[in-house]
């Protein structure tokens, strides 16, 4: 009995070391060193207000709202071509160029075939192969084809950043010290920021296409540690009044929440009126989506708005 005792004890101590060690590499990330400069703030990035327009001249406003260009990086499975086909024919057509990027080629499906498997190496190759294809386009926002993203709302959100300086801009996260930005709800990079992550790419001892972690990491917290060595990280999209604008759900989700909630607003406290991405959406709802952004339209109605942002030359947009 004391040989049975004590072999019981001896589990339970090491099923309790077992479960300390889980809870350890949890919030540990691998191949980072933490030091007093690797302790980053949290960054909020907001649009700018409506003083902050009005002080600009007509001539400034016209300049800023022309810079401001967009190469979208979406990224595409080839079984499920609906959503392909969806993202191309509704917001997709508001990226000043938008590239389709795919784990293998199809013939019905225009997209760069990556000939990849691997979610990080795929990802890592359709950032290089957007850098490398930019031109003059000094914004990337990169998303999957289920995300329905509003371009315009984007580039007023960026509209006084300069792409020179390092942004990496989404839905930030935290998982133990490591910040990062929601692949879900889409994410943008500077030039600048995607630069840096470019040059980092060929060091494998920062930045390995293929993870030598216990644990394999997900593509969205291993481009946040490339960043991170790089000095870019994570920071918070966000309105005037610090609502989030990138969202991980759909509409109807967020709405359901809110009412869930019992708030006494319930479209105020769904989401911000200048939200830029919604995620987890059918090719149906991306359709409704467009329709309400885009083309529903109370008659006599003017909304002020001080910057327009025209299409893409050439676009067929709505």
């Amino acid at each position: 009995m004391l040989s049975e005792g004590s072999s019981f004890m001896k589990g339970i101590a090491l099923g309790g070391t077992f479960c300390l060690l889980l809870s350890l590499l949890g919030s540990f990330t691998p191949g980072m060193q933490s030091s007093p400069e690797d302790h980053h703030n949290h960054h909020h990035i907001k649009a700018p207000t409506k003083d902050e327009l009005q002080s600009l001249s007509d001539t400034q406003m016209v300049e800023l709202s022309q810079r401001v260009r967009v190469y979208c990086v979406i990224m595409v499975q080839p079984s499920v071509l609906v959503y392909w086909f969806t993202a191309k024919d509704t917001w997709g057509k508001h990226c000043d160029h938008a590239v389709f990027y795919s784990s293998e080629s199809a013939k019905v499906l225009e997209a760069v075939d990556l000939n990849e498997q691997d979610e990080w190496a795929k990802l890592r190759k359709a950032l290089k192969h957007a850098y490398d294809n930019a031109g003059d386009l000094r914004w990337f926002f990169m998303a999957r084809s289920t995300t329905f993203a509003i371009i315009e709302n984007l580039k007023y959100l960026v509209l006084a950043k300069d792409p020179n300086e390092p942004f990496y801009i989404g839905h930030a996260m935290k998982s133990g010290e490591l910040e990062y930005v929601e692949y879900q709800s889409g994410i943008v990079l500077s030039y600048e920021a995607l630069k840096r992550l470019v040059n980092v790419f060929k060091d494998e001892e920062k930045c390995p296409e293929r993870g030598r972690a216990l644990w394999k990491l997900s593509e969205e917290k291993q481009l946040a540690i490339c960043l991170k060595y790089t000095g870019v990280f994570a920071e918070n999209g966000e309105d005037t009044r610090g609502k989030g604008l990138f969202n991980s759900k759909s509409v109807g989700s967020l709405i359901q929440d809110s009412m869930d909630k019992k708030t006494l607003d319930v479209v105020e406290g769904c989401c911000s009126d200048l939200a830029i991405t919604f995620s987890g959406m059918s090719p149906n709802q991306m359709q409704v989506m467009m329709f309400g952004v885009y083309r529903l339209r109370p008659y006599g109605h003017n909304f002020h708005d001080s910057l327009i942002f025209l299409p893409p030359e050439g676009s067929d947009n709505d």
